[in-house]
């Protein structure tokens, strides 16, 4: 068989760290970038003898990411110590859930070529993080061969969102990682930076013959740092499996580093089962009881998800999907297309054109989730209506909103400032078609040979000439009349 008659079969593992002000089980706060070890206390160094206490706003936070996604919430869950022993792990084992985790179930829909499908969830569950092993810093005066360690996440609240493995591509599980991150974002439960270590991912791969239901053996990779870095990770091993296979080879179970440098998947370890971990419920927690009560509570605080939200930009204001999608990228960038809008409400088409097409490209990720829109929504509603209202021409407003931009001045008085005022008037238009069609004998017999594109040429030419001030509308009926004058 060639590489290519193999198809595969995909899991992720999601560790999403909510946005709280305090830990888990203790009141340190959390923090990026703070000097290492100074974030901690007894309890998340796991000293002897003290207790955790465990944080509601964490729970409040993950029942949000599981309504959102249409999971069902067990009413009763229970903590339990999975034990094992690394440098950043102080207490000898991590404070997560097992076999009782907080919920079952959810969805997330991905694109699947260009139809949307549906991607099962197994489970969400709570847990802690575990520190950081640091094994390059700035510091002269540590050898190079050493290791530290910072325990300032040591504690960091989570939540870890298990996939069924549904996904049948590298490109699906990138747009399962662009959604979920969306979501988490959108209902506030985490920040979802992946460079600061608030959403981290393993992929679960395996391959098969196409067609068959059998799974092959899974590969977990680590080492994902980036969702980009998770697509080429997985379109990597994909390959390298298929072609182990094709040549008659066998796929060890093991887990694998992403080297992003070499564009290469490595052998880290031996994959663990759960039995390695010695699983036992916490014994200094008790039960973790969510009452119908508490979910109403967490319900009702709910904003409006984005996929409803785009169905909505799309019966309601004529919105296409692809626009509608683009304009829900946040919630704060979706609230400030509709305040737009409501400033403007008679082209809430052109709004998203220039937002989508003029404004979006100016903006990094963290402006877009943020609702940092360079300009603000009521002077671009402003600009575009100066538009609707011939005072000025979509080629004018091109030149007018990078001063508003750079100056914050809004367009009336830009365009004012500049003598940007569209011409409507019909004397000094007909002058300057008058001029070019005398000069251009060529182009007009070109014209009158029947190639429509010369008409084109003409118009840009009496653009040129009113210093791109003329009506778009008012030329194009003018030169045309005289076009079939000259005729």
């Amino acid at each position: 068989m060639s590489p290519a008659a193999f198809e595969p079969v995909i899991g992720l593992e999601v560790h999403c760290q909510l946005r709280t002000k305090s830990k888990a089980f203790c009141p340190c706060p959390v923090v990026f970038g703070a000097a290492p070890n100074t974030a901690v206390c007894p309890v998340c160094l796991g000293y002897p003898g003290v207790l955790p206490v465990m944080n509601r706003e964490m729970v409040t936070l993950a029942i949000r990411v599981v309504l959102a996604t249409g999971g069902t919430i067990q009413e009763r869950s229970v903590f339990a110590r999975k034990n094992y022993f690394y440098p950043d792990l102080p207490k000898g084992y991590q404070i997560s859930q097992y076999d009782r985790p907080l919920a079952r179930g959810g969805t997330v829909d991905v694109l699947a070529g260009s139809a949307s499908r549906r991607v099962r969830l197994h489970r969400i569950h709570l847990e802690e993080d575990a520190g950081k092993s640091m094994h390059e810093f700035p510091w002269d005066d540590v050898p190079t061969d050493a290791s530290l360690v910072d325990l300032n996440r040591a504690g960091t609240p989570l939540i870890e969102i298990v996939s069924e493995p549904d996904l049948g591509s590298a490109d699906e599980a990138y747009d399962f990682l662009v959604r979920l991150r969306r979501l988490v974002r959108w209902v506030d439960a985490s920040d979802g930076n992946m460079e600061e270590g608030s959403l981290r991912c393993d992929a679960n791969v395996s391959v098969r013959p196409a067609g068959t239901e059998p799974l092959g053996t899974k590969v977990e990779i680590k080492n994902l740092n980036s969702i980009s870095h998770v697509k080429k990770a997985l379109e990597h091993e994909i390959g390298r499996q298929a072609a182990v296979l094709a040549a008659g080879g066998t796929i060890v179970q093991e887990t694998r580093l992403w080297d992003p440098g070499a564009g290469v998947t490595k052998p880290m370890r031996g994959k663990e089962e759960a039995m390695d971990y010695r699983y036992f419920p916490e014994p200094d927690l008790g039960t973790l009881v969510v009452d119908a009560a508490w979910r109403r509570e967490v319900q009702a605080a709910l904003p409006e998800l984005p996929e409803a939200r785009a169905k909505r930009l799309e019966s309601s204001l004529g919105l296409p999907p692809a626009d509608a999608d683009l304009v829900c990228l946040s919630r704060l960038l979706a609230d400030w297309y509709e305040a737009a809008v409501a400033a403007h409400p008679s082209n809430p088409k052109g709004i998203a054109n220039w937002l989508l097409s003029d404004l979006l490209g100016r903006m990094t990720d963290a402006e877009k989730q943020a609702g940092r829109v360079p300009v603000a929504s009521a002077a671009l509603a402003r600009l575009v209506a100066l538009i609707d209202g011939g005072t000025i021409s979509g080629r004018i407003a091109k030149d007018v909103l990078p001063e508003m931009i750079a100056t914050g001045k809004e367009a009336d008085v830009v365009v004012k400032e500049r003598g940007l005022v569209q011409i409507v008037d019909e004397g000094p238009i007909l002058e300057a078609i008058g001029r070019i069609l005398a000069a251009n004998p060529q182009q007009v017999e070109t014209y009158r040979a029947g190639k429509a594109a010369a008409f084109g040429w003409f118009v840009g030419q009496v653009m040129k000439a009113t210093g791109g001030q003329a009506s778009p509308a008012v030329v194009n009926r003018l030169l045309k009349s005289a076009l079939e004058k000259t005729s």
